[in-house]
């Protein structure tokens, strides 16, 4: 089985390309490897993926149209992972034209490429963002998505558009997966737990926003890998009898539909906060602060379409979880960093 998968140095490109490699998956990682955090960090992911057998590496810009058509051009995928993105809240308010580039025409040119070779099943990453002002938890992919509170999550809530209506032209088969606040051993250096272990390492003071009074559903990396895994042979089908007025938001007439990947257990920013300073043995100085905008008070998973769909639960407890990162952490910054 070929599979392209888009943003193979990020996060979590890099951990779904290892999980396949493994499996003997043939794999073709592309990745601009832009500078939005430190690019030395995404070049070590890509070199413990470059010897493996069955990796290949194409560096170009989604973007970049005539690169993008001819790299689909080139040969056919069995499956496509569209896992790049402008990520990050804050930076889009000060770049909001990189999130157009990249999640809006980025996505567009995949789509356009998906088509044109009829691949037989998209899998593309949303955000849980995209429930923004919703206040009923656990959030449901039946749940209206109609009030974004940042730009990155309003291009996310636009990409799951695009990708319904080229199911519904072309009968694509696609399917959108909502992540909720991903963690673990190679994290991005601009989230929360980098920084976090990196001040408190170095006896700097934290920030803790909306004066700590916020939790997340973090997601450990192995868990989300395996919800991308366990979806990649569950191709939607086409439901005729559905309506928008009596079926699920998660789902379509068109082969389309979309999961929920999280823990499905909030945390409090404060807990988070206590079990990494457990782990790491330091305690933090803490500076709390006002909510900043764009963000939200708090994000809880309903993983129950998942489960049914696939039989998958996220199962890695926070303890578990934030132990292995701290383990990763200062095998590749040092202990003091």
């Amino acid at each position: 089985m070929k599979v392209l998968i888009t943003g193979v140095a990020g996060f979590i490109g890099f951990h779904v390309a290892r999980r396949l490699l493994s499996e003997g998956w043939q794999v073709l990682g592309l990745d601009s490897l832009n500078d939005y955090y430190d690019p030395a960090l995404k070049q070590a992911r890509l070199a413990l993926l470059r010897p493996q057998a069955g990796f290949r590496f194409a560096g170009a810009d989604l973007a970049d149209r005539s690169a993008m058509e001819a790299l689909f051009a080139d040969q056919p995928f069995d499956r496509v992972i569209h896992l790049a993105a402008q990520a990050g809240v804050r930076y889009s308010l000060e770049n909001p034209h990189a999130y157009v580039d990249a999640n809006l025409a980025g996505l567009l040119n995949v789509l356009e490429g998906c088509r044109a070779q009829q691949v037989a099943h998209l899998v593309y990453a949303s955000s849980s963002s995209v429930y923004g002002l919703n206040t009923q938890v656990p959030f449901a992919e039946s749940d209206a998505v109609d009030h974004p509170v940042s730009l990155y999550a309003a291009t996310k809530k636009s990409g799951e558009l695009l990708a319904h209506s080229y199911s519904h032209l072309y009968g694509l088969p696609a399917t959108g997966l909502r992540f909720f606040t991903v963690y673990g051993p190679w994290g991005r250096p601009d989230m929360a737990p980098i920084k976090f272990a990196r001040a408190i390492s170095a006896g700097e003071a934290i920030d803790v926003y909306n004066q700590g009074d916020m939790s997340r559903d973090f997601t450990y990396i192995d868990d989300i890998v395996e919800g991308v895994v366990q979806v990649l042979d569950q191709i939607p089908a086409a439901q005729p009898g559905w309506t928008p007025e009596q079926g699920s938001r998660g789902q379509s007439s068109a082969p389309y539909r979309i999961f929920n990947i999280g823990a499905g257990q909030p945390v409090g920013l404060l807990d988070f906060i206590q079990t990494l300073e457990a782990a790491l043995g330091v305690q933090a100085r803490k500076n709390f602060l006002p909510m900043q905008p764009g963000d939200v008070a708090r994000t809880w998973a309903s993983t129950e379409a998942l489960r049914q769909q696939t039989g998958f639960s996220p199962a890695v407890g926070l303890e578990e979880g934030v132990g292995k990162f701290v383990d990763w952490y200062r095998a590749y910054y040092g202990p003091s960093v």
